[in-house]
């Protein structure tokens, strides 16, 4: 009998909690390693590596997933504007999952502690964009009860490919 050949087994994350400025190392890694285009408009990161936290994206906007001590995820959670009336609402900026991690829970996980902290937050309602060609994150919204709520089409030019930017959302009222 032929010998089979088993992945190595990341575990669905043993901790999902807010970032720290010292995971800013790991996340810019995390970032690095899982760059495509299948799911950035920006080009892919060359040395010097820009810091992960900035004045834009600090570590409160962010929800980190650990498996065995090691970082394995995160989510980008902010208002969606500044504005008073639209206070209701938290947009997701990025969900990124290492590679080795993909397929075990972790974004789902990060997603429904996005919910929860949306929920704290006073939101009645969570949006995101995700490129029109990746068809494992929009699956996975639509499995999360995202509908699509706009397109953009050929908004971006990646890889001399027109690609639509999809505007998704969900209702975070339980029905």
């Amino acid at each position: 009998m032929p010998e089979s050949y088993t992945e190595p087994s990341v575990p669905a994350p043993s901790l999902i909690r807010p970032a720290r400025r010292s995971d800013a190392e790991a996340l810019g890694a995390l970032t690095r390693e899982a760059w495509s285009p299948l799911h950035s408009v920006q080009p892919r990161p060359v040395p010097p590596y820009e810091p992960f936290f900035d004045e834009r994206h600090e570590p409160a906007h962010y929800l980190v997933a650990e498996a065995d001590g090691q970082v394995v995820g995160f989510i980008r959670l902010v208002p969606a504007t500044p504005l008073a009336c639209n206070r209701h609402v938290r947009q997701i900026q990025g969900l990124e999952v290492a590679e080795a991690a993909r397929g075990r829970g972790v974004g789902r996980a990060l997603l429904h502690a996005a919910y929860d902290a949306s929920r704290r937050q006073g939101a009645t309602r969570i949006t995101l964009r995700v490129l029109g060609h990746n068809a494992p994150a929009r699956a996975l919204y639509e499995a999360e009860g995202f509908a699509v709520e706009g397109v953009l089409p050929g908004e971006f030019l990646l890889d001399g490919a027109f690609v639509d930017d999809v505007l998704m959302g969900r209702t975070l009222i339980d029905r």
